[in-house]
């Protein structure tokens, strides 16, 4: 949220000039280098409509999942938001990105779900306990590959990333992979059950991961990628194989001066020579390499090895 310019006089605010009012929007601007995220917002609605799916087995009733507006902070500060409730942070790998995205749960959401897998009623321990349980972790790897799964197909119109959770850790202190000062994308999940209190599922990623597709992230029409009909594929392949290449060889290139160019008259030799191999290009490119010989009663080459293609950005 843009707060408004103060109205405050400045130095210099004496003279006439105008104060320079726009300054507080310019530094809000510049706290995300990312863009609008529009393409990110849409990744997150898909991820909540397949977020039921995960949690609604768990709590054994329906659940209601939204995704809240995306935010851009310091990790430090969203650390001081969520105060020191128990929580967990596992660790989801994003190749081919860099870094790791965090997932952090409610620890009260997790003895809930805790208890209601054992037949309780679903009631988290009053106070809760100062760590989780062996119980409440393999609780929370569960949740965690889920998520990562449903991560995965809620990304995959936009790009080809792979989610792999790891580690969990219940003290963002032990988190050596990132500092208070670097900058987080934050997607927030909440959960609704019934008439209790939702319940924030947060979803961090850290902006410098996500800067090598900011362009992607940042547009607003997303291109639907649509499975190959493979009748056209097959149909494709049986054109190309039929594209007709010219293929030539070189037995040898002489090379001779002027003058004796400017002599040459019918009945002439220019002597030549050639080694063992000779090249077969395909469209004046070399292709091959091989051995003149011949074959029923017709003047052939023998290819001896295939020549690696060349890079034509080399």
């Amino acid at each position: 949220m843009v707060k408004a310019a103060s109205t405050t006089p400045v130095q210099g605010a004496a003279s006439g000039r105008a104060t320079a009012q726009h300054a507080p929007v310019l530094a809000s601007a510049s706290a995300n280098p990312l863009g609008d995220l529009q393409a990110l917002a849409q990744v997150n609605q898909r991820l909540a409509r397949s977020l039921r799916g995960l949690f609604e087995p768990l709590l054994r009733q329906a659940v209601k999942v939204s995704a809240e507006p995306i935010a851009v902070e310091r990790f430090d500060a969203y650390q001081s938001s969520r105060g020191q409730a128990l929580s967990s942070v596992t660790m989801i790998g994003m190749a081919p990105l860099s870094g790791q995205a965090m997932l952090v749960l409610d620890g009260a959401l997790t003895f809930r779900l805790v208890d209601l897998y054992f037949g309780g009623p679903g009631l988290p321990p009053n106070p809760l306990p100062a760590e989780f349980t062996p119980t409440a972790e393999a609780m929370i790897a569960r949740i965690a590959a889920g998520f990562a799964e449903r991560l995965s197909g809620a990304w995959g119109e936009l790009a080809e990333i792979a989610f792999q959770p790891g580690r969990t850790e219940a003290n963002p202190a032990m988190l050596s992979h990132i500092d208070g000062e670097d900058r987080v994308v934050r997607t927030r999940f909440v959960l609704t059950v019934g008439e209790a209190r939702p319940i924030e599922i947060d979803l961090l990623y850290p902006a410098a991961s996500l800067k090598p597709i900011a362009a992607i992230l940042s547009s607003k029409v997303q291109s639907r990628r649509q499975a190959a009909d493979p009748a056209w594929t097959n149909n494709l392949a049986r054109a190309v194989m039929q594209v007709k290449l010219p293929v030539r060889s070189v037995l040898a290139e002489p090379v001779i001066p002027l003058a004796q160019l400017m002599t040459l008259k019918p009945g002439d030799i220019i002597p030549i020579s050639f080694g063992p191999e000779i090249p077969l290009l395909v469209s004046n490119n070399r292709f091959a390499r091989g051995a003149v010989g011949a074959s029923n009663g017709r003047a052939a080459i023998r290819v001896h090895r295939i020549e690696p293609l060349e890079d034509e950005d080399s």
